[in-house]
Formats: structure tokens, C-alpha cells, sequence
């Protein structure tokens, strides 16, 4: 069902402030920023071998990454797996009992379809599933 890591979300306050560290200090490779309205957040997408680093700034204060910084401030807030077939991924999740945020996918960063777990279901970590947009 999994193919591979795809990447690892954290949450930031400014990408501003955030990018210079990962991709200066790091030698990451930054990919894009782009904003996704339906998450109220801007992303920064940025390469470490085969899977990406996903800086999360709020652009909201409704925002569950702002929620998120406020609760339990910057740092991981998700790990991503990248999957084929998202809707069948999400089917047998919900067939082996898991707790599932999304049960229909969403649209993510880059032209992604994306599901998330509950961190319920998955020891505390919030898992997301990703599809490649096509």
C-alpha cells in the first residue's frame, strides 16, 4: 500500500524565517512555495534524497497548523506516505479499523490527492496518505 516516505510536515511560524536554516544551513534544495486556501496554510517544499521537507506556515488563525503551533509550538506536526491508489488505501484503513480524518481525499500541495489518519489510530502521529497529482 505504501510506496515511500514522501515527506515530513512542520510547522512553522514564518517560512520567512524558517527556509535560510534548511536550505543555507542543510543544503536542501528548495522546490516551491506554494499556498493552499482549503488548508489556510503556505508550504515550503524542500528535497532531502528521495522524499521532501514541508515547512507549514499558518496563514490563518483558524488554521489547524496555527492551532497546532499554539498548542504545542513549531516542529513535526506529520509524516506523509505516498501511495498509488489513495481510495484504496483509505478503504482498507477504514476496513482494518482505523480512525480516519478524511475519508474522501482531499486536495493537497503540488497537485496532490491527500488523507489524513488520526493520530488516534496511528500511536499519536498524525499520518497522511498522498496520491501524485496526475
Amino acid at each position: 500500500m505504501l510506496t515511500k516516505i514522501n515527506h515530513m510536515g512542520i510547522a512553522v511560524k514564518s517560512l520567512d524565517d524558517a527556509i535560510p536554516f534548511y536550505r543555507d544551513n542543510l543544503g536542501m534544495a528548495l522546490a516551491g512555495i506554494e499556498e493552499v486556501p482549503e488548508q489556510k496554510v503556505r508550504v515550503a517544499m524542500l528535497g532531502v534524497g528521495e522524499s521532501m521537507i514541508e515547512l507549514l506556515e499558518p496563514t490563518s488563525a483558524e488554521s489547524p497548523v496555527a492551532k497546532f503551533i499554539e498548542k504545542n509550538g513549531a516542529g513535526i506536526h506529520h509524516i506523509a506516505y505516498e501511495v498509488d491508489d489513495i481510495e484504496t488505501a483509505i478503504a482498507t484503513l477504514l476496513a482494518g479499523g482505523a480512525r480516519m480524518i478524511d475519508e474522501t481525499p482531499r486536495c493537497g500541495a503540488h497537485g496532490t490527492r491527500i488523507a489524513f489518519i488520526h493520530p488516534k489510530s496511528s500511536g499519536g502521529v498524525l499520518t497522511e496518505l498522498c496520491q501524485a497529482g496526475h
